[in-house]
C-alpha cells in the first residue's frame, strides 16, 4: 500500500513538473498570427520563414500561429494566445479596441493608400470604369470575409455612398467569401456576378495565372485608405523587457528579404502608429460595423 501511495505521489510530482516546464516554455514563447486573406496553408508555409526571421533577430523563439478566420486573429490576440499579428486595417482596429494598450507599429509601405477592386464576371456586360458602377444595382455581390476592410468595410462604405442605402437593399442577393482568392474564384465561376476584393491579391493572383480576362474583369478601383499593419500588445515589454516593442518593430522595419516580404506581399515595411487608423474607426462607426465593439 505504501509503496503506491509513493509511485503515486512520484508520478503526479512528474506530472506537475513537466506540466511546469510545458507552462514556461508557453510563456517564453513569441507567438505571431496574420489574417487568413489568401489560402491558409499557402500562409502556413511563407510565415514560417518569417517566424525563423524573427527568431534570429529577437533571440527568442517566435512561432507563427494559423488561423481559420479573421475574428479568430482578433480573439486570439484578445486572450493573449498572440503577442503580435498582421491585421488587416479593420481587425487591427477592433484587437486595440480589445486591449487598450497595444499598438500599430509598421505597416507596408503600400498600406498607406491601399485599394479595393471591384470585379464582375463578364457575363454582366460591366465595363471598368474611373466612375463608381451603379450599374451593379440589381445583381449579386460577394464580399470577402466580414471583417475584411479591402474585401468588405471600404467596399460596403462607397456602395452605401453611391446608393445611399445598405448592400442588402443595392443587391439581389449578397453573400461573403472566406477570403480574398475565393472572391476571385466565386466571380470568375459566375457564382457571383460582381465582388470585391484587395488589390494585392487580385494582381499576384494574375501573375500566378489564376485570372481569366475573358471571364472576370476589374470594373472599378477605389480611392485609397489606410489598411494593413502589425499591431503588438501592449503588455509584452513586461514579459520580455524594456525595449521589447521597439526591438520588434525594428525587426519588421528591417526586414528587407524578397522571400520574406512575399509572404505578405510587401515592397518592406514602414512606421505606424493608431492615429494612422483613424479613418478605418469613423467609417467602421459609419457604417454601423463597430457599434457593438
Amino acid at each position: 500500500m505504501l509503496k503506491r501511495l509513493t509511485v503515486s505521489i512520484l508520478s503526479l510530482i512528474m506530472l506537475f513538473g513537466i506540466s511546469l516546464i510545458s507552462s514556461q516554455e508557453n510563456i517564453n514563447r513569441f507567438v505571431f498570427t496574420a489574417i487568413p486573406d489568401q489560402d491558409p496553408v499557402r500562409l502556413q508555409k511563407r510565415f514560417g520563414k518569417v517566424a525563423q526571421y524573427l527568431s534570429d533577430t529577437l533571440g527568442v523563439e517566435v512561432k507563427y500561429l494559423p488561423v481559420e478566420t479573421y475574428s479568430d486573429t482578433v480573439e486570439a490576440f484578445r486572450n493573449n494566445k498572440v503577442q503580435l499579428a498582421w491585421f488587416g486595417g479593420f481587425t487591427g482596429v477592433q484587437a486595440r479596441i480589445a486591449d487598450p494598450g497595444a499598438k500599430a507599429i509598421a505597416q507596408g509601405e503600400e498600406d498607406q493608400n491601399f485599394t479595393s477592386y471591384f470585379i464582375a464576371n463578364k457575363s454582366t456586360g460591366l465595363k471598368s470604369s474611373e466612375d463608381f458602377p451603379r450599374g451593379i444595382e440589381g445583381m449579386t455581390f460577394t464580399f470577402g470575409s466580414e471583417h475584411s476592410t479591402s474585401g468588405r468595410l471600404m467596399p460596403e462604405y462607397f456602395i452605401r455612398k453611391a446608393f445611399g442605402k445598405s448592400p442588402a437593399d443595392v443587391f439581389s442577393h449578397v453573400g461573403f467569401g472566406d477570403h480574398h482568392s475565393n472572391t476571385l474564384d466565386l466571380v470568375q465561376s459566375g457564382k457571383y456576378q460582381v465582388g470585391a476584393l484587395n488589390h494585392k491579391v487580385w494582381e499576384n493572383e494574375k501573375k500566378a495565372g489564376k485570372v481569366d480576362e475573358s471571364k472576370v474583369q476589374v470594373i472599378w478601383k477605389t480611392p485609397g485608405y489606410p489598411d494593413y499593419n502589425w499591431t503588438i500588445r501592449g503588455d509584452v515589454d513586461e514579459t520580455w523587457g524594456n525595449g521589447f516593442t521597439d526591438k520588434v518593430q525594428q525587426a519588421i522595419l528591417n526586414m528587407r528579404d524578397p522571400k520574406l516580404l512575399a509572404a505578405f506581399p510587401r515592397k518592406g515595411f514602414i512606421k505606424a502608429d493608431n492615429s494612422m487608423y483613424q479613418p478605418i474607426v469613423e467609417i467602421a462607426h459609419e457604417t454601423g460595423l463597430l457599434n457593438n465593439e
